[in-house]
């Protein structure tokens, strides 16, 4: 029997769900133990794929669009939020709906109608055709929201009046991209009213903050989460502008490619806030299977935060 090579795992915390993911998922199972299957939801409750399987097989079904639901079924809006005109359309319809989407992104959607009472147009810091964007953009008159997506961006917006603007960012940014963008903003536009907080979250911020801190012992980064998920990609790149010669992003276990990874004397594994820690384990399993390895747990930060579900659900929870 070979020996196994050693390898150091250092395991980055926080990672993985956050409270707004994990309300979103206990939404859906709640709604269907109150009301039974099926139960309706409007796009992936989060993006990850194995959560969404899992939930279908309890009796959620994924739609892209309302008009893909009965009227006499319940149906859930995404944690990413959903632009006024799906609950106006619900309503019409005379359909039961349950909002899913994370109370901190109802938060930049209080902001963004705050400022455009007071007579602000709005500039979004985001990532074009995600949910998140849609559904904030969405809060508003079209027109009254402008998305920029780089620094370079700021230099082509048409503003209305530059002396009555405020901006509003997506909550899964890269913290330091988007910082640059703001300076940008700023310098182009000394008058922009920003946040009373930034809008990029608590658990974006911190997940990114963690791979820092492991990126400097490491010789390459796994970061656990789907394509499609905007705080996923963040990690990998804050792993790659931190010196992180391989970061890349898996689903599952699975999609590691041992070949790139021959060699190496430390990974760096972390995972998106909408991947589960069972897709952690199953990767550290496989890990322990091919090497000698010692797991390091490297903590930035305590997360404490949870958030109530709907009023209609506690009733019966």
């Amino acid at each position: 029997m070979t020996e196994k090579t050693a390898l150091t795992l250092y395991l980055a915390a926080p990672r993985g769900f956050c409270a707004g993911v994990d309300r979103a998922i206990k939404i859906v199972e709640l709604a269907l133990e109150k009301y039974g299957a099926p139960v309706y939801v409007r796009h992936e409750i989060v993006h990850n794929k194995y959560v969404v399987d899992g939930l279908r097989a309890k009796g959620a079904v994924f739609v892209e669009e309302l008009a893909d639901c009965p009227t006499d079924r319940p149906v859930i809006f995404s944690a990413h939020g959903v632009p006024k005109s799906v609950p106006e359309e619900a309503q019409a319809r005379q359909m039961l709906y349950l909002d899913a989407t994370c109370p901190l992104v109802s938060k930049v959607h209080i902001e963004a109608e705050r400022h455009h009472a007071n007579g602000l147009q709005m500039v979004m810091i985001g990532h074009q055709g995600h949910p998140e964007t849609i559904g904030t953009m969405g809060q508003l008159p079209e027109g009254e929201v402008l998305l920029v997506e780089t620094a370079d961006d700021v230099a082509k917006l048409h503003v209305r009046d530059p002396e009555k603007l405020a901006f509003i960012t997506q909550t899964t940014l890269s913290v330091d991209d988007t910082a640059g963008i703001v300076a940008a903003l700023q310098a182009r536009f000394p008058a922009i009213i920003g946040p009373h907080k930034e809008d990029i979250c608590y658990a974006t911020t911190n997940r990114q903050e963690a791979v820092k801190a492991i990126a400097g012992r490491i010789d390459a980064l796994l970061v656990i989460g789907a394509p499609n998920s905007s705080n996923s990609q963040r990690l990998v790149e804050v792993g790659r502008a931190k010196g992180c010669a391989y970061a890349q992003l898996v689903q599952r276990a699975t999609d590691i490619d041992w070949r790139a990874l021959a060699g190496i004397n430390a990974i760096g594994i972390t995972a998106g806030a909408s991947a589960p820690e069972d897709l952690v384990n199953e990767v550290i399993d496989a890990f322990a299977a091919r090497f000698d390895l010692t797991v390091e747990l490297v903590e930035t930060a305590k997360e404490r935060v949870e958030f109530k579900v709907p009023r209609a659900l506690r009733e019966t929870a």
